[in-house]
């Protein structure tokens, strides 16, 4: 019998062979994840963030495009494209999502309780700060 979850406690992994992993969001989840140790490099993370003011970092994703997607409040997405231009993409309807091609660094403003929900391709994810 499948078990029940939720994203906010606990993501899904994708592999690149279309298998499917709960895994458990602990203190810890984002420097095991980067560091190899949860073993999930190639695939895809679903993940989801509830936040209330605008990220102190920007992140990019050199492997593959991401999907963002409100789930609830409003947000507005800036991308600095390759270019060097940057674009800001806002979205205040639940179910409005962006996606924001590989290679492109991103961060994110909000003033009021917001939810995303992520799908990212998050190996070499890099991030600095605003």
């Amino acid at each position: 019998m499948p078990d029940s979850y939720q994203i906010g406690t606990t993501f899904v992994h994708i592999g690149n062979d279309r298998s499917t992993a709960p895994l458990a969001v602990t203190e810890t989840f984002w420097q095991d994840l980067t560091s190899g140790r949860l073993g999930v490099s190639e695939g895809r993370l679903i993940s989801s963030f509830e936040f209330d003011r605008p990220w102190d970092s920007w992140e990019i994703h050199p492997n593959g495009d991401e999907i963002v997607c409100l789930m609830s409040g409003s947000v507005e997405m800036t991308l600095e494209l390759a270019s060097g231009e940057t674009k800001v993409v806002s979205m205040s309807k639940p179910g409005e999502f962006v996606i924001v091609p590989r290679g492109t660094w991103h961060t994110a403003r909000t003033e009021v309780p917001t939810v995303m929900l992520f799908i990212t391709d998050g190996e070499g994810t890099q991030i600095r700060p605003v």
